[in-house]
């Protein structure tokens, strides 16, 4: 394994392989954080209250834990402690649960005044919460209350490992026996875009200690895990898969390779940047880019693994684009050139459909310049 940025604190700019130096490279950076949270008619970053700003899914005109903690991620990368804690508030006041078996979690999908469209978490909200909270308190300390961003990380995760021993009817969002994070509590799936090690090697630092070697088991088995519910030959994940790997079809949607997957490629990306190689999970990435280059790259669809494609489209085409770029920096294809190419002539996508998209563009683009740091 090799050492990755924990342990020398090397943040490159893999861009400069195509000739993007350092300054044009944060010159895109810092235009693409302007247009996500400012544009007059691109931005999709709504002011609910003067203190409390939400992430709107434009494609669903509601507020999503999933695109709250991606802001707070992004402010925490580029020190907006101001948006940050304007984000982090608007999730306490208006999406904190504090009552019934899910206390202590976060409704994942409430309108854009505050009021719950849902009732349960979505895991992946809570672990990007967590992290992103750590990184804050890391980098301009802690506050009073709501912004003693250290101790809140820690209480989301404790909720997270111990609901069902802290609240009655509760149930945890990691399943006990073999530490993979559940798609929500109630269900013994999983997702395979939800499984973080590099995330788990920090809460594996930061967490109550008595939960620290939980945390170190998750890494662990969370690579495992991305590896084994990847297709072997074209390195497809899905979105949804039981705990053997395997694909689970929900929500009456026959596609496979569809949204949710993409992460996967940008999770191993940034898993081998903060934390080094770690060679099958690695191949995944080779693997998704033999894949695509192979593929139509203007007509992007929902694919099963072995890599037929589905008759649905592809409904978030730029985020496969950016995500492959992203896999450059953990892939030994001979296609990595390609895709850093096409992702640095890949804008940032417009219309309704533009947050889920430009969010993980973001994300890769700060991966790619070497500006997705540990805090």
């Amino acid at each position: 394994m090799g050492e990755g940025a924990f342990r020398n604190g090397k943040y490159p700019n893999y861009l400069a392989e195509i000739g993007i130096g350092g300054e044009e490279a944060r010159k895109r950076v810092e235009q693409a954080f302007e247009t996500i949270f400012f544009d007059p008619e691109e931005n999709f970053c709504y002011h609910t209250d003067e203190d409390a700003w939400c992430m709107v899914d434009t494609g669903n005109t509601d507020a999503r834990t999933e695109g709250m903690s991606y802001g707070m991620m992004m402010c925490v990368q580029m020190d907006r402690k101001d948006i940050f804690d304007r984000l982090w508030r608007f999730t306490d006041r208006y999406m904190r649960l504090r009552e019934g078996p899910h206390a202590g979690y976060f409704a994942w999908s409430v309108q854009l005044n505050g009021k719950h469209n849902a009732e349960g978490p979505a895991p992946d909200g809570e672990e990007y919460f967590a992290m992103a909270l750590f990184m804050a308190s890391a980098r301009w300390g802690d506050g009073e209350g709501i912004f003693n961003y250290a101790e809140q990380a820690r209480e989301i995760l404790r909720h997270t490992v111990h609901q069902h021993e802290m609240v009655p009817g509760g149930q945890p969002m990691w399943e006990p026996e073999n530490a993979y994070i559940r798609f929500v509590p109630e269900m013994k799936i999983s997702d395979p875009s939800y499984h973080l090690p590099h995330f788990y090697e920090l809460f594996a630092m930061r967490a109550d200690e008595a939960d620290r070697p939980f945390w170190k088991r998750a890494a662990e088995e969370s690579r495992k895990y991305l590896v084994k519910s990847a297709d072997p030959v074209t390195g497809l994940s899905p979105e949804y898969a039981d705990y053997d790997g395997k694909t689970v079809l929900l929500f009456r949607k026959p596609w496979v390779y569809y949204s949710d997957a993409y992460r996967v490629a940008e999770n191993i990306a940034l898993d081998h940047l903060w934390f080094g190689s770690h060679p099958e999970e690695d191949a995944v990435t080779t693997r998704l880019q033999d894949f695509f280059a192979k593929q139509d790259l203007q007509d992007l669809r929902a694919y099963e693994l072995d890599g037929t494609p589905q008759e649905e489209p592809a409904m978030h085409p730029t985020a496969i684009l950016a995500v492959l770029g992203a896999a450059s920096i953990s892939s030994s294809s001979e296609h990595r050139e390609k895709f850093l190419r096409i992702f640095a002539g890949t804008p940032l996508r417009k219309g309704v459909r533009r947050y889920y998209d430009n969010c993980l563009y973001f994300f890769c683009l700060l991966m790619l310049t070497g500006n997705y740091r540990i805090y």
